[in-house]
């Protein structure tokens, strides 16, 4: 086993437990989702072998190249696919993530209705909201959310919570709060928002999901 990614994964557990305990959470309502993409498979194992199951991947092509190995032999890792999806995708994402978190759009949502239906098998559902407003993001306008949220409905698509990127180099806390204040208004439970530079404050403000990779791996491969 690697003492470091033991070290690291313990350090960041501790942090996530002090932060949910500064807001009178239980730090067992947030799942740390270990951000693994562009690591390769020795990188993660040894993460694997300290006992994390729950992990992040950005593309759909990079996690078919490591995570079959990686499952034959840890048949209970969790796997969720944290970046942005093409439709075209969706057959391969279904087959393989057991979580989708940056669901944006309409045509998405057709297509992964579609490929639950002809597949079987069901991903939990996270719709993105860019909560900054920022047009090189993905994710739906604010004022788009409750059509979408009403078109997965319609689709059948378990929606889980809402996920957010909040903008870089400006606070986060407002755009958390947010985030969480929309997922109360549309009775959802799911918050996937905090990174490894602010899943604290996400803690604090409800997340349920925090997405860390640098704090966890190092810098990316």
């Amino acid at each position: 086993m690697n003492g470091a990614s033991e070290e690291r994964l313990a350090e960041i557990r501790s942090r996530i437990d002090r932060a949910a305990k500064l807001a009178g959470r239980r730090s067992g309502e947030v799942r740390l989702i270990a951000i693994s993409k562009t690591h390769d498979i020795a990188a993660i194992r040894p993460v694997l072998e300290a006992g994390h199951r729950l992990f992040g991947e950005n593309r759909v092509q990079e996690a078919q190249e490591k995570w079959p190995a990686l499952k034959t032999d840890y048949p209970d890792a969790e796997l969720h696919l944290v970046g942005r999806l093409q439709s075209n995708k969706a057959e391969d994402a279904v087959r393989l993530f057991d979580a989708i978190h940056a669901i944006d759009r309409p045509s998405l949502i057709g297509a992964l209705a579609a490929a639950i239906g002809k597949i079987g098998r069901t991903p939990l559902c996270f719709i993105q909201v860019n909560i900054g407003d920022e047009p090189q993001k993905g994710g739906c306008a604010v004022a788009e959310l409750p059509a979408l949220l009403d078109a997965a409905q319609a689709a059948g698509l378990p929606v889980a919570g809402l996920m957010c990127i909040p903008p870089a180099e400006l606070e986060p806390a407002p755009y958390f709060a947010l985030l969480a204040k929309l997922a109360r208004r549309h009775g959802l439970d799911g918050l996937s928002m905090g990174m490894s530079g602010d899943f604290e404050t996400a803690v604090t403000l409800g997340a349920t999901h925090v997405r860390v990779g640098t704090a966890l791996f190092g810098e990316r491969g």
